[in-house]
């Protein structure tokens, strides 16, 4: 799919300016590390729902996103408006695709997961009925239809999570766009800086007072069983799911560690 990627602008109309928080939340503060700087981006409007419901479209190219990993389709509908989506994993230009409740099961449709046979393999997954995919988005992400109950879906996750969703909720059939992006490199700490990533310090290189692992003559072991955040927190490998919360009851078995 990479060869058939676009070189023409984006569709002007689509495109919406996209302020760069750099790490920062409502109130200024920092609550991601090592974020700031990077290339001005704009924000694509990308149909995660079913706005163009029962209505055929027609793939007109492939465009690189740069507020995301997985790649976009621009879909031209009857009647000429165009939208863009996320594209599934071999589909190709020219192809037709349908959001529709019982549309036919072929890659790239958008199904309601009722009509969904067991097996299928669907991305671009809602949580709630009619809010729009929230699930599995991510370049080469997949879940697998593994049961149906009543009014539930069963689905397995990337994480091999199994999970309970709505069947009236909607999903993309397939796999989403761009899988080998988990295997390239951007080789040069210039590439990092254009995305908008700072560089990282190691906490084993600093000083006892501004990191849990720092600290020792040369190079140290961090001297505990677990790795530590620079606030003392466990870090790596430690569950932060609550428990009680009212989605707990729809997971049917939870990932493995």
């Amino acid at each position: 799919m990479k060869t058939q990627l676009s070189k023409k602008r984006p569709e002007k109309h689509l495109l919406r300016p996209l302020k760069s928080k750099a790490g920062r939340n409502f109130s200024g503060r920092i609550t991601v590390r090592h974020r700031g700087g990077g290339v001005k981006k704009m924000y694509r409007m990308v149909d995660f729902g079913q706005e163009k419901l029962g209505v055929k479209g027609r793939i007109v190219a492939f465009e690189y996103d740069p507020n995301r990993t997985a790649y976009l389709a621009l879909v031209q509908y009857e009647g000429g408006d165009r939208r863009y989506v996320l594209a599934a994993h071999n589909t190709n230009v020219g192809d037709e695709i349908l959001c529709a409740a019982d549309a036919v099961v072929k890659t790239g449709n958008r199904v309601m997961l009722k009509n969904v046979p067991i097996g299928t393999e669907v991305f671009n997954i809602e949580l709630m009925a009619g809010k729009g995919g929230q699930m599995v988005r991510s370049a080469g992400s997949t879940a697998k239809v593994m049961a149906y109950e009543g009014k539930y879906i069963h689905l397995q996750m990337p994480s091999k999570e199994v999970r309970k969703v709505g069947a009236e909720c909607f999903a993309t059939i397939g796999q989403a766009s761009h899988p080998e992006y988990r295997f390239e490199n951007l080789h040069t700490a210039g590439a990092m800086r254009r995305k908008g990533w700072r560089p990282t310090v190691r906490g084993s290189a600093m000083n006892p007072c501004d990191h849990p692992h720092g600290g020792g003559e040369g190079r140290t072991g961090i001297g505990l069983k677990n790795s530590k955040t620079p606030w003392g927190k466990p870090a790596m490998g430690i569950r932060t799911r609550n428990r009680k919360k009212w989605t707990a009851k729809l997971i049917v078995k939870r990932r493995s560690k």
